[in-house]
């Protein structure tokens, strides 16, 4: 009995100088540590150059001509580390074409830096986890976006829609799939 109550005391001494240490490191590592304002926006994965990979569905959409106001609004929003993530992703990207679509003025209002959050959460809204083929995507009614709401899945003949939004043409990704789409997907 006083053996166990050795250990117990002996252990607990151990935990209580290892917490004390570790406590006192911690406070020092956040002393140190850069706010965020002062953090290089360029470090991360999506900014590491890889020539054997498969492109990630961030690298898809960067080397598309047809997609280059989607990869302006993910940098603005700084979502460029979330696209490369291991997933799978599937990402409804909208066409330069849809964008201009919206109303004047609205792609401009949302890449200023006071409209981050809200253009992140439309951003959000194109993406869902999962690496469906425009075919399986029939078999889906509804489909859970990243900005934690729905949207629903509708098929007219031959052609899917998403969120109301055509799927014209799809790009296997190392990390998922990219759906090209003819419309950008407006949150509720």
């Amino acid at each position: 009995m006083k053996t166990n109550l050795r250990i117990f005391i002996g252990a607990l001494l151990v935990t209580l100088i290892f917490s004390c240490k570790n406590e006192a490191t911690q406070k020092t590592t956040e002393s140190t540590t850069p706010s965020t304002s002062e953090v290089d926006k360029t470090k991360g994965q999506a900014f590491v150059k890889d020539d054997e990979s498969k492109p990630t569905v961030l690298h898809i959409a960067i080397g598309s001509k047809d997609h280059s106001t989607l990869v302006a609004a993910v940098q603005a929003a700084d979502l460029e580390n979330a696209l490369v993530n291991a997933g799978p992703l599937m990402v409804f990207a909208p066409t330069n074409e849809a964008f201009a679509a919206l109303p004047e003025g609205t792609v401009e209002n949302l890449l200023k830096p006071e409209n981050k959050a809200k253009l992140a959460f439309i951003l959000k809204h194109h993406v869902t986890p999962g690496n469906y083929s425009k075919d399986f995507l029939k078999k889906f009614k509804k489909l859970g976006q990243a900005s934690n709401e729905n949207v629903t899945v509708e098929v007219k003949g031959d052609d899917v829609y998403v969120g109301g939004a055509k799927i014209i043409a799809s790009v296997p990704a190392g990390n998922g799939i990219v759906h090209v789409v003819d419309k950008v997907i407006l949150p509720q």
